[in-house]
């Protein structure tokens, strides 16, 4: 299992610390975070730790963090999510490494999990690059107990899904993620995140907010980098994974 983490998103951060612990970058590309040369300095970052880099496009909304649904035509949301990607596979490419995967962040995230045309169009976006690549880019999306139909729609466009679940976040009983705006929806309790580590390392039911078991495959772990504790978290986390 791989730990992953969402980075370059502020100009002062502490991704330079985090970068060592994890696996996988998720790096912020503009559009709710970030600047050309936050961004520059993060690839430069996982490059010089061997982390395996990933496009994590948002809306554009900048104001919101990203966190806010925004309703887009077809065209415009597929035409986003490329440029997003573009930019960032131009700056790794500038530093001699490339993007391996994309993972959509916020509210894009969660609405590609909840309704299909979404998700279908972020397949599309990402197939079309995907074009004669010799390294076609895979898309992480959540974990959840059923993933068939996300499954149909990515083989559809020639697309390898990644699984990963939320070290930091409470679940619901449907097994989709506690909303921000809901007491108890972010652990910062490292103890507690590390007890869910080890239960899912060793293939146990991850436990809802109401405690119901939820089973689930996973390629990653991941803990969002704003998250109090992080750093502390990461490391806790990146231990446990080694023990």
């Amino acid at each position: 299992m791989k730990l992953n983490c969402d980075l370059g998103e502020f100009k002062e951060n502490n991704d330079a610390e985090i970068m060592p612990y994890i696996d996988m970058a998720n790096i912020a590309c503009g559009f709710h975070g970030s600047d050309p040369l936050t961004i520059k300095k993060t690839i430069q970052l996982a490059a010089k730790h061997n982390v395996i880099i990933g496009a994590h496009p948002s809306y554009p909304d900048i104001e919101n963090f990203g966190r806010q649904s925004m309703t887009l035509a077809d065209d415009e949301l597929i035409a986003i999510i490329q440029y997003q990607i573009g930019a960032l596979q131009s700056l790794c490419h500038a530093e001699n490494t490339h993007v391996t995967y994309v993972k959509p962040h916020g509210a894009l995230y969660n609405d590609m999990m909840k309704d299909e045309q979404i998700f279908t169009l972020i397949c599309r976006a990402i197939s079309q690059l995907n074009r004669n690549s010799s390294q076609p880019l895979t898309l992480m999306i959540q974990a959840l107990k059923n993933t068939t139909a996300f499954e149909q729609i990515a083989k559809a466009h020639t697309i390898e899904l990644l699984f990963e679940a939320f070290a930091d976040r409470a679940y619901q009983d449907n097994g989709l993620l506690v909303p921000r705006s809901e007491a108890g929806a972010v652990l910062s309790n490292n103890e507690a995140v590390i007890q869910r580590c080890k239960s899912l390392i060793n293939k146990q039911p991850l436990l809802s907010i109401n405690q119901k078991p939820i089973e689930f495959h996973l390629d990653a772990l991941c803990v969002h980098g704003d998250t109090p504790n992080a750093l502390a978290m990461l490391k806790a986390l990146r231990a446990t994974l080694n023990a």
